[in-house]
C-alpha cells in the first residue's frame, strides 16, 4: 500500500475512533469487521485478508481540509500539535455498534464491552503468531438473544445492539445507501435505528461513512464550545434539545465548513489530552 502522506498512528488511533486495537512492540492490531489489520508507525497497513480499503484516508486531501477548517487560533493551535492526525475510515457495522455501546461510557468500558462481544460471538482467528476475535457480522448478532448480548456488560444497550443488527441484516438500511446519500438524509435514516441518537449518529457517519461535515456533539464538545466558542455559537443550555441541536450544528457547519467533523477531531483529541485522559 502506498503512504501518499505521512500519518500519525498512535495519536489516530487513540482518539476516540476506535476500539479493538491494542500496541504490541512497533505495531498497532486491531479488529476492522471481518478483518485483522497491522499497521506500522508510518502508516503501512498489513491484514489477514488483504484489506484494500483506505483506512487513513489518504485520498484525502489534506492540505485543502486543514486550510479549510484553520479558521481561528484554537484550531489552529490543535492542528499544530497533532498535524498528522486522521480519521479513520473504519469497518460500518462495529462502527455502528461500537457508538451505540460508547452511549453514557468511557473508552475502556466500551473497549472491554466490545471485546466481550468479540469473544462471544466473532470468529476466533490467528494472527502473526496472535489469537484475534473477529467482529461479528449483522446475521450473527441479530439472532443472539438480549440476554446472551447483556452479559457482555452493556445493560440497557443490549436490546439497542440486537435491533440495529437485525435491522442492518433484513437491508431495511444498508451502508451503501446511507453512503451515497446527503449527509441529512443520511442522519434521518440512520437515526430511526433505536439507541441512536445525533451525537451517535454523527459519529457512525463520520468515521465509516464518509460524511465529512458531520460534528459529533457529547459532553465533551459541548464543554469545548461552551470554553472557546460561547459568543460565536451563542450556546446558552447544558442540555442540547432536537431544535437547538440543529441550529447548532448548522452554525458549526456554516463555521468550520464542509470538513467540520475534522475540526472535530483536533479539537476533541487536544481537549482530552490537555485533561490527561486514559485512551486504549
Amino acid at each position: 500500500m502506498q503512504i501518499k502522506q505521512s500519518i500519525d498512528v498512535e495519536n489516530s488511533i487513540n482518539s476516540g475512533q476506535v476500539f479493538l486495537w491494542k500496541k504490541n512492540r512497533e505495531y498497532w492490531y486491531g479488529i476492522n469487521g471481518q478483518d485483522v489489520l497491522q499497521i506500522d508507525e508510518n502508516g503501512k497497513i498489513k491484514s489477514l485478508k488483504n484489506f484494500k480499503a483506505d483506512f487513513f484516508r489518504n485520498n484525502d486531501n489534506f492540505d485543502e481540509i486543514l486550510r479549510s477548517i484553520s479558521k481561528d487560533k484554537i484550531v489552529k493551535n490543535a492542528i499544530k500539535k497533532y498535524p498528522k492526525l486522521r480519521i479513520i475510515r473504519q469497518d460500518p457495522f462495529q462502527c455502528l455498534i461500537s457508538f451505540i455501546v460508547s452511549s453514557n461510557s468511557n473508552i475502556q468500558k466500551i473497549k472491554s464491552n466490545l471485546e466481550n462481544i468479540s469473544e462471544k460471538f466473532g470468529e476466533k482467528t490467528k494472527y502473526k503468531n496472535q489469537e484475534f476475535f473477529l467482529f461479528p457480522n449483522e446475521e450473527t448478532l441479530s439472532k443472539a438473544s438480549i440476554n446472551e448480548i447483556k452479559n457482555c456488560g452493556v445493560g440497557y444497550r443490549a436490546k439497542f445492539i440486537k435491533e440495529a443488527a437485525k435491522i442492518i441484516s433484513s437491508e431495511k438500511i444498508t451502508f451503501e445507501d446511507l453512503k451515497t446519500s446527503s449527509y441529512s438524509d443520511a442522519k434521518k435514516k440512520i437515526c430511526t435505528i433505536p439507541g441512536i441518537g445525533n451525537k451517535v449518529a454523527d459519529c457512525i457517519l463520520l468515521f465509516s461513512l464518509d460524511k465529512l461535515e458531520a460534528f459529533p456533539l457529547d459532553r465533551w464538545m459541548i464543554r469545548i464550545l461552551e470554553k472557546y466558542y460561547l459568543k460565536k455559537f451563542q450556546l446558552n443550555t447544558k442540555t442540547i434539545t432536537e431544535k437547538q441541536h440543529d441550529i447548532l450544528h448548522e452554525k458549526i457547519l456554516d463555521y468550520f465548513g464542509p470538513y467540520a467533523g475534522y475540526a472535530q477531531q483536533f479539537l476533541f483529541k487536544m481537549e482530552r489530552e490537555n485533561y490527561q485522559k486514559k485512551w486504549l
